[in-house]
């Protein structure tokens, strides 16, 4: 029972087209499978015993029912009775036990991993970084509005597909880095029968090894906040050649990146510009909190019309959205966003909803603030 309570939070339930359920999924890794085996065992096992204890109190009251004029024993004690009930449930036991420990082994080695993978949670999205490359990036949720709004109809993966999923390759031990950057989330994949906590300020471990290319998903399994609903998984399993080409193209992508806000840096842009491009960041980013009017919802997220943060100090302004602010749930997004959208968003938010500061934020302002110079 111990090893089915342990093994089972990491499956999710396998369901038929009608939505029953049966029983908890195999998954695709060895780990997977193994726990899968074990579950099974030790549900034929308490099986079996139900049967026995069950079948014997049920024949008992059947055969020796008052009806049929059954006596009642008179005795007290019996020494092998008493061995035989003590001795038989620790047998059982040490045969769950040995295959149990044998498994949990086996989940938590993390040694020799061929590929590290660093994953942050964060209200409401997870962050990955290769630690052996330079590429990391974020992966949000990408089901669209309409559909969590019900004006359009929900699609065969609603609240479980992102903008950019995790890809690791098959064959390859992948270790995981799991840790988060303000509350507790949960990174589950049940496929992989992996399911870690991730705990601001501390790092757990976990790994899998894929043996099929495929698509596979998972949700943040623990109450984040607001939208924890809304912060699913997608891992991208590739062939080891595939995943080598993919990984040259985000290297690529990561460095033209940088060339790009290089020559930001040395860019003026009209207020129209940035006012267009801000609104589109703000909605994308901030309206969830915040709300597309500026308004926020009091006592929870602060407003932002009228503001003092928004119309006073431009620095401390780009500072909180850049470094975010420890202690509450406005969170960092100098790694989630580029330069030239900080700057948009924050132009916006000083000059939209009657704010009108006048105040215009180049990507130079914002550089200037990371680095402190």
């Amino acid at each position: 029972m111990l090893a089915t309570s342990i093994f089972s939070s990491a499956f999710a339930v396998q369901t038929t087209e009608d939505g029953g359920a049966l029983n908890l999924r195999r998954g695709v890794t060895d780990i997977s499978g193994q726990v899968y085996d074990l579950h099974m065992l030790m549900f034929s096992i308490c099986v079996v015993i139900a049967v026995v204890v069950f079948g014997a109190m049920f024949i008992s009251m059947y055969l020796h029912r008052k009806s049929r004029g059954a006596k009642p024993a008179n005795f007290h004690e019996n020494v092998k009775v008493e061995i035989a009930w003590t001795v038989v449930p620790f047998l059982i036991l040490i045969f769950m036990a040995v295959p149990a420990a044998k498994t949990l082994i086996a989940m938590e080695d993390t040694t020799q991993p061929d590929l590290t993978v660093q994953v942050t949670g964060s209200q409401w999205k997870w962050h990955y970084k290769y630690m052996d490359s330079d590429v990391e990036y974020y992966s949000l949720l990408a089901t669209q509005q309409e559909q969590i709004a019900n004006k359009f109809s929900k699609g065969e993966n609603y609240l479980l597909e992102v903008d950019r999923p995790l890809v690791i390759p098959t064959g390859k031990k992948v270790r995981f880095l799991i840790t988060s950057d303000d509350v507790i989330h949960s990174w589950w994949v049940p496929d992989f029968a992996v399911k870690k906590d991730a705990n601001p300020g501390f790092i757990n471990e976990a790994w899998t090894k894929v043996n099929e290319p495929g698509v596979y998903r998972g949700q943040c399994a623990e109450l984040c906040g607001k939208d924890h609903g809304f912060m699913p998984i997608v891992v991208i399993a590739k062939e080891p050649a595939e995943y080598d080409a993919w990984m040259a193209e985000q290297e690529d992508i990561q460095r033209r990146a940088k060339e790009e806000e290089q020559r930001l840096l040395a860019m003026n842009m009209s207020m129209e510009e940035m006012m267009r491009e801000g609104e589109r960041v703000y909605n994308a980013t901030c309206a969830a909190c915040h709300m597309p009017s500026g308004e926020g919802l009091p006592g929870v997220f602060p407003a932002l019309k009228g503001s003092p943060m928004v119309l006073q100090d431009i620095n401390a302004h780009i500072d909180i959205v850049y470094n975010g602010k420890a202690g509450t749930a406005m969170q960092a997004f100098g790694k989630m966003l580029s330069l030239k959208d900080i700057a948009a968003v924050v132009t916006y938010e000083r000059n939209a909803w009657g704010n009108n500061t006048g105040d215009l934020v180049q990507p130079k302002d914002v550089n200037a603030v990371a680095t402190g110079n």
